[in-house]
């Protein structure tokens, strides 16, 4: 069965996230709201893309819009990864992402809007929540560091985050 359709009402869905539990509705008032889908904390591209939301966000505070982000982890996952979003964007100055970060680590809500990717899978073999790659060749954080700088001898920078996890890899585009 799909899930959402165009012209369908968005699901006035309750969710626990990194700021408690919420009520879309009642989050958003009468703003407008922007929801970002993400397969798994600590993946590249999820970092980066939510690095950069983080870095916008004021802008979109300014156009009355209020953003909010799903992953499949839990919310202990979540407050550490939020760690790791905010290094990327080098601001110390910034010590909480400004937007929640919903924790669906049952898929639940991933299932009632229909954003499950049935080819992206993870080790277990459960379906990841839909996403597509940036401008930049990210380095996926499954390749050993050894077999990533055979496969790519101009380089490959990682960047250092609070977690010590050595995901953050890429290279230029070739």
């Amino acid at each position: 069965m799909p899930g959402l359709l165009l012209g369908d009402a968005f699901p006035n869905f309750e969710a626990d996230t990194t700021i408690g539990k919420l009520k879309l509705y009642d989050f958003l008032g009468d703003s407008w709201g922007i929801l970002f889908s993400h397969p798994r904390d600590y993946t590249p591209v999820c970092t980066t893309e939510l690095g950069q939301a983080a870095e916008l966000s004021p802008e979109f505070t300014k156009r009355n819009v209020k953003m909010i982000a799903l992953s499949i982890d839990s919310l202990e996952e979540h407050y550490s990864w939020s760690k790791d979003i905010l290094a990327y964007n080098n601001d110390e100055t910034v010590s909480e992402i400004p937007f929640p970060i919903i924790a669906d680590d049952r898929r639940e809500l991933a299932v009632e809007l229909g954003m499950l990717d049935p080819e992206e899978k993870d080790q277990s073999g459960m379906p990841l929540t839909a996403r597509c790659p940036g401008d930049c060749v990210m380095v996926p954080p499954a390749i050993p560091e050894d077999e990533a700088r055979s496969l790519f001898p101009a380089g490959v920078y990682t960047k250092e985050l609070p977690s010590g996890k050595r995901y953050l890899r890429y290279i230029p585009q070739p």
